[in-house]
């Protein structure tokens, strides 16, 4: 039990740091910038918007919309739904 007790701290303490250093993304300005981080940093990090924007259009985006809210339970209304997928698509879509 001694042994495992600096294993459990110095492991703890690592987390901490990495946690600690992350960035906050900086998404860009536009409506429904508010919306999105809102919504969908409660969730998980922004940065999967700005790495999955390469390949990302207006009908993935509202496909992703969609599923964040039928499959994973996201509290998002209609209109916020709306007004996120039109951000996403204008500001990290492809045509």
């Amino acid at each position: 039990m001694k042994a495992s007790l600096p294993l459990v701290v110095s492991m703890t303490l690592a987390v901490t740091i990495v946690y600690a250093a992350e960035q906050r993304v900086a998404l860009k300005d536009g409506p429904g910038r508010d919306k999105v981080e809102a919504n969908c940093a409660s969730c998980h990090s922004l940065d999967y918007i700005q790495g999955n924007s390469p390949f990302m259009n207006r009908g993935v985006w509202d496909a992703e919309v969609t599923k964040m809210i039928k499959a994973y339970g996201a509290p998002i209304s209609d209109a916020d739904a709306k007004e996120i997928a039109d951000y996403l698509a204008k500001n990290y879509g492809q045509p």
